[in-house]
């Protein structure tokens, strides 16, 4: 009688590996919980500095505490000399992803051993973290472009300082509230594959630098963070909204993917690209530049037609970016600058309560072979 074979969770689809008390993902009614509140009542009012603070200290901040924290925040974004010089050292071929991986590495010189840190002590190296994605993102892509990098400004917001360093110039009010919005809705998504990869590292109790830098290396996969920039250039692939349905049928018929639709989890439309969608329109708007919006609505319409499919965050967010000047290859930098907060957030919960995770393989190849000499090998 065969012995019973254990039963599988390819991709570990379905499978719950801890308790967490981040995020909560309603895949059926469309909602996002962070810590308990509502991530499109969040983007509409709090800031992406207030969501950081209650992602790690599990709670909404008073009105000096959120002071302090934001100029913790603003005293953080300073890089390394070391750093910078690092930069202006890479290869002007080096994506984004890329060289934002190998500074965030370069930042772990000399860590001490997580064992021996207290969780605020984590949490001042998540923070310092935080506080210089942004500026690795502006100051390597103005080094990349032959431009001196911008130093931060301490009196911005996180966003208002992002697109000052990037474009050497202090933002309107409402772009700067705009990509505020979109760092709120990216800050934290549950288990994806690039939290779970630092969880894993965290849970061998490698270093918080070490972990942030695996699930930057794993976001950059195209499956997990590249769909916004694929989604846009898609859109300037089709050019405007008479094009799009015949585009989606044609694609449809050859049964290839529409980037930015479809999700693992959300069985209605993404709760995060509910407010992109409203901000792209507005943006569209502003800058009387609207075919953008007009082609990914008209895309939706089709697709939520033919397929019963959704779009994802990264949909609209890839108007969105456009419509704020940002070049197509920072989407997915700054989307990993904005999900810092989560993955700290994680970190933390992790190094709290923490167990190695190792999972198992089912093997299904041969057994029982027998080694054969080199020179008897035919």
């Amino acid at each position: 009688m065969d012995e019973q074979r254990p039963q599988l969770a390819v991709g570990l689809e379905g499978v719950y590996i801890n308790n967490s008390k981040i995020c909560l993902i309603d895949g059926q009614k469309g909602t996002l919980l962070y810590r308990g509140y509502d991530a499109a009542e969040l983007a509409e009012h709090s800031s992406h500095e207030e969501t950081c603070f209650l992602l790690l200290n599990e709670r909404l901040p008073i009105e000096k505490e959120l002071k302090a924290f934001n100029k913790k925040l603003a005293s953080e974004r300073k890089l390394p000399k070391h750093v910078l010089q690092e930069m202006k050292s890479f290869s002007k071929q080096m994506n984004p992803m890329e060289a934002l991986r190998t500074t965030v590495s370069s930042l772990g010189v000399n860590q001490a051993d997580a064992r021996k840190l207290s969780i605020e002590e984590q949490k001042e190296i998540g923070v310092s973290l935080i506080a210089k994605f942004p500026s690795i993102v502006a100051s390597h892509h103005r080094i990349r472009q032959g431009e001196k990098p911008v130093k931060p400004s301490t009196e911005l917001s996180n966003a208002g300082n992002f697109l000052f360093m990037l474009n050497g110039k202090k933002p309107d009010a409402f772009s700067e509230k705009a990509l505020d919005t979109d760092l709120i809705l990216h800050a934290e998504h549950e288990l994806n594959a690039s939290t779970f990869a630092l969880r894993v590292a965290v849970s061998t109790f490698a270093d918080l630098v070490s972990a942030i830098t695996s699930g930057i290396a794993t976001l950059k996969g195209p499956l997990h963070g590249g769909a916004a920039e694929m989604a846009m250039q898609m859109l300037k692939e089709i050019k405007n909204k008479e094009h799009a349905r015949k585009y989606v049928l044609e694609s449809l018929a050859k049964k290839e993917r529409i980037m930015g639709f479809g999700h693992r989890v959300y069985k209605t439309m993404d709760p995060r690209a509910v407010v992109l969608k409203k901000l792209s329109r507005e943006l569209g708007e502003k800058r009387h530049e609207s075919k953008w919006f007009e082609v990914s609505e008209e895309i939706e319409k089709t697709l939520l037609e033919q397929k019963n499919l959704y779009p994802n965050v990264d949909f609209y967010a890839a108007s969105v970016y456009h419509y704020l000047g940002i070049t197509t290859e920072l989407y997915t930098p700054i989307f990993a600058a904005s999900r810092s907060a989560g993955w700290v957030a994680h970190a933390l919960e992790q190094y709290a309560d923490n167990r190695l995770i190792r999972p198992l393989l089912l093997y299904n190849g041969p057994k029982d072979l027998k080694y054969v000499p080199i020179e008897e090998r035919k």
